[in-house]
């Protein structure tokens, strides 16, 4: 069953609101997902994965069709209006139970310890507060449960990085709906209190011209089980 708890016109839910770029965005990525890439990025993200999982902006709902079918349940978060309703038309398509429902990353509205994994693919580029997401994130998972994240990064190589930081800037986060190129998610994730369990660095595209969101990593951390 998919549920929602989606408005018409502009909510007091609608913690974001970029109608512009998520059109755009709407139609970038879905030709990224088989052009750059990206869908089997979502796929390795989402292997294993089993029990109540919450994913925290859940876009236009691109993940929802590479759940594997031992997830009971998942609760997605969206925030901005425009995205969550195409979310809803992937939650139909999908071969698990989906829920969208309104909300921002800094304040879920979900109970606590209440979920087996917490995903974020492409999302802490763009939230307001990194630190108080992750905060977020481990507070509704149970102990022992699993950060999925798939982000983009800070470049390694300097040239890269030092225009990353300048975009961020400027243009970059106008543009992109907030997107920060240069933030750094795996020092985040364990300033957050996470414990690493896999990552890996990779570039999307694999190959050719280098974008400022080319870097990322995909891994998984872990919420530390109680005492």
């Amino acid at each position: 069953m998919v549920r929602s708890r989606s408005q018409r016109g502009r909510s007091p839910h609608d913690a974001v609101h970029h109608p512009l770029f998520a059109r755009v965005y709407a139609r970038l990525s879905v030709s990224a997902d088989s052009g750059a890439g990206i869908a089997a990025h979502r796929a390795e993200l989402l292997a294993g994965l089993s029990g109540r999982v919450l994913e925290i902006g859940a876009g236009n709902g691109l993940n929802f069709a590479h759940y594997p079918s031992a997830v009971a349940e998942v609760v997605a978060i969206e925030p901005e209006r425009s995205l969550r309703e195409l979310a809803l038309r992937a939650a139909v398509r999908a071969e698990v139970p989906v829920d969208v429902v309104p909300g921002a990353a800094e304040a879920l509205p979900v109970k606590s310890e209440a979920y087996d994994a917490v995903v974020f693919s492409l999302v802490l580029c763009s939230v307001r507060s990194v630190p108080r997401a992750l905060s977020e994130a481990m507070r509704v998972l149970r102990p022992g449960g699993e950060l999925r994240f798939f982000e983009h990064g800070a470049a390694e190589g300097r040239w890269l990085a030092r225009t990353q930081r300048a975009l961020d800037r400027t243009v970059w986060p106008l543009l992109f709906g907030n997107c920060h190129t240069s933030r750094d998610p795996l020092a985040a994730i364990s300033a957050a209190g996470f414990e690493p369990v896999t990552c890996r660095r990779l570039n999307v595209p694999e190959t050719g011209m280098r974008l400022p969101s080319s870097p990322c990593v995909l891994g998984t951390a872990r919420r530390p089980d109680a005492g």
